[in-house]
């Protein structure tokens, strides 16, 4: 890192910290019937409401043919449905069902203890430090998000 008070993408790049954190924050989430990819799919749906199918695969990082299959899935588990875009009828909109927002919640809920049993280990400056980074991180990732897939 360098000695200004400026962090380069590079710097974000290389920080251990971050790739670390990714990969332990991914063995804490529980074993679930959820893939990753439709865990993501799900909290979008949830998050940010309805989408057209043909939406949801650029965001994931996968193809439209393979979100196809995961929609028909979520579908069949009864954790999303599809339904007719009512300013297009030709178009397919996705919803998540009550059983995906209990999907959803399950797999944050099992995520949030483990994390939480974790964060009781460390100091209190390392928790105040945390908490002050987290809008940051939510600033970040919602950029990140508008991003299309490298």
């Amino acid at each position: 890192m360098r000695d200004t008070d400026t962090l380069s993408a590079e710097d974000l790049a290389i920080a251990g910290g971050f790739e670390r954190f990714y990969e332990v924050l991914r063995r804490l989430t529980p074993r679930s019937e959820l893939s990753l990819t439709a865990a993501s799919t799900l909290r979008r749906l949830e998050r940010s409401g309805p989408h057209r199918l043909c939406e949801l695969h650029a965001p994931e990082g996968v193809s439209q043919p393979a979100m196809t299959q995961l929609i028909t899935r979520l579908e069949k588990e009864g954790l999303a449905k599809r339904g007719s875009d009512p300013d297009d009828g030709r178009a397919v909109v996705v919803t998540i069902t009550d059983d995906g927002r209990a999907a959803v919640a399950r797999r944050r809920e099992g995520r949030t203890r483990a994390l939480s049993a974790l964060l009781e280990q460390l100091p209190a400056e390392d928790h105040a430090a945390i908490l002050a980074a987290l809008p940051a991180l939510e600033r970040l990732s919602d950029l990140m998000a508008e991003q299309p897939p490298l």
